[in-house]
């Protein structure tokens, strides 16, 4: 019983503390429901999209030009098309005289070919027969390379016929020391050179049968894009040929042609667009933009028109031109295009976000000069791969040229062989012919003096004058010349 008093207060003392700790420790053990964070977007400001406009276009003044100026002798016939490796210098200018008489035609002032692109100069002259007309010279851009087609009197009824694609066209001989110049830069097809004062290797497209020049006064090109066309208002003189070159207008009997140009191409940044006539001594009468005169040449005595295959003729040597440029045409020039701004400019940022218009695609320009700021060693490098390549083409010409000489050489041996064996077999023909009549003069003389023997056996005494008998009184006169023969036949 003592212990059960005892215990049991001892049971119930510590039972109470017991149940205290444990509702304690439960206590901690309430789990709490997960605080969701929401975490909001920053708010940045709406930046426009900056339009980076190219830097502004500074035109400089071309350098001195050394040109050789000559007349040349067009041919009478569509010549051969022979196919040169860089485009032709942009046109000089020339101021045609009046017209000195009724059916004169203004020839020359273009470039043609001759070791080297040459100045061909201008001059009226008449038809060669009756009826010739005059077929302007012919560029066309084919794989990088120039097919040139020098001018010539056509006759009547004859159209000039465009190089078809796919013959074989012979390379045009490069004169020695001549320096190849840059690649014709522009689309392929028919071209004329570009306008007075305007970078080396542009080309200007035109229709078969333009005149080059219409871009006489014309603004200097800086980049491509300028090209010629065809007026609407012409009444049925536009055939087009589309039976051998790129469906493209042949200009035979147009009175005007457009030149046109978009902003950005000509060299004081502005389009152009301009009706000129389209007959050469017309064309070349008008104000030029830029005043590069041709030379005079040294002589006036007239080159032929260069032929296929054939070396070079010997050229004067070249005199200097020098190109005079408005003070306005030299002045910087920016672009027609909202300039970038120093620093992007923010927009208020609006509670929903909105759609910003992005920049314009840049041109194919533009996109090279970016890439060429972003790797300032690729124009090195393109320019050395260019050098390259001029150098192999170089030395292709030269093979070339080595290979013509050494065909020229064999060409002359086997003349001069031919020639040989003709004067020997001559000869041997004159000796034949000399040993014959030795021959028949031996024989002549052999032959009189068998006669003259035989004649002297038959009488027994050498040979005397024979004297007719008299005649008798009864006997005929038809008796004596019967005897007279047979005497005379004996002898």
């Amino acid at each position: 019983m003592l212990d059960a008093e005892l215990y049991y207060p001892f049971l119930e003392k510590n039972l109470k503390k017991l149940i205290i700790g444990t509702a304690v420790l439960l206590s901690g053990c309430v789990v709490e429901p997960a605080h969701m964070y929401v975490q909001q977007s920053p708010q940045y400001p709406q930046y426009a999209q900056p339009s980076y406009a190219p830097a502004e276009v500074v035109y400089q003044a071309p350098a001195p030009q050394p040109v050789v100026s000559v007349y040349v002798e067009p041919p009478q016939y569509q010549p051969a098309p022979v196919l040169v490796a860089w485009a032709p210098p942009p046109m000089l200018v020339e101021s045609p005289p009046m017209m000195p008489y009724d059916g004169a035609i203004w020839t020359g002032g273009y470039w043609v070919w001759e070791g080297n692109w040459v100045w061909a100069h201008g001059r009226w002259a008449p038809p060669p027969h009756p009826g010739y007309g005059w077929i302007n010279p012919y560029y066309e851009n084919r794989g990088g390379s120039v097919v040139f087609v020098n001018g010539f009197w056509a006759a009547p009824g004859v159209a000039f016929v465009a190089p078809p694609m796919g013959i074989n066209i012979a390379i045009g001989i490069v004169a020695v020391g001549i320096i190849a110049g840059p690649r014709p830069m522009g689309p392929e097809g028919v071209f004329v050179p570009p306008p007075p004062g305007s970078h080396f290797g542009l080309i200007v497209p035109a229709p078969i049968g333009t005149a080059p020049a219409v871009v006489t006064s014309a603004p200097p090109i800086i980049r491509q894009g300028m090209r010629i066309t065809v007026n609407n208002n012409v009444n049925n003189s536009v055939t087009n040929n589309v039976k051998n070159v790129y469906n493209v207008t042949n200009v035979t009997n147009v009175t005007n042609v457009t030149v046109v140009a978009p902003a950005g191409t000509t060299a004081n940044g502005q389009a152009f667009n301009n009706s000129v006539p389209a007959q050469p001594h017309l064309a070349a009468a008008m104000t030029p933009v830029v005043k590069a005169y041709a030379p005079q040449p040294a002589s006036s005595k007239s080159i032929p028109a260069y032929v296929a295959g054939r070396q070079p003729v010997a050229l004067p040597p070249p005199q200097v031109v020098h190109s005079e440029v408005s003070p306005a045409m030299v002045a910087p020039h920016p672009q027609q295009t909202q300039a970038a701004p120093s620093h992007p400019q923010p927009i208020a940022a609006p509670a929903v976000p909105q759609h910003v218009t992005p920049a314009p695609i840049p041109s194919e320009q533009e996109e090279r000069y970016q890439q060429q700021r972003s790797n300032p060693a690729q124009p090195a490098a393109n320019e050395q791969r260019n050098m390259e390549k001029l150098q192999e083409e170089k030395q292709q010409q030269e093979k070339q040229q080595q290979q013509q000489q050494e065909k020229q050489q064999q060409q002359q041996q086997q003349q001069q062989q031919q020639q040989r064996l003709q004067q020997e077999k001559q000869q041997q023909q004159q000796q034949q012919q000399q040993q014959q009549q030795q021959q028949q003069q031996q024989q002549q003389q052999q032959q009189q003096e068998r006669l003259k023997e035989e004649r002297q056996q038959s009488v027994g005494k050498p040979a005397q004058e024979v004297k007719p008998n008299k005649p008798a009184e009864n006997r005929s006169k038809e008796e004596i010349e019967k005897q007279e023969r047979e005497h005379e036949r004996k002898e």
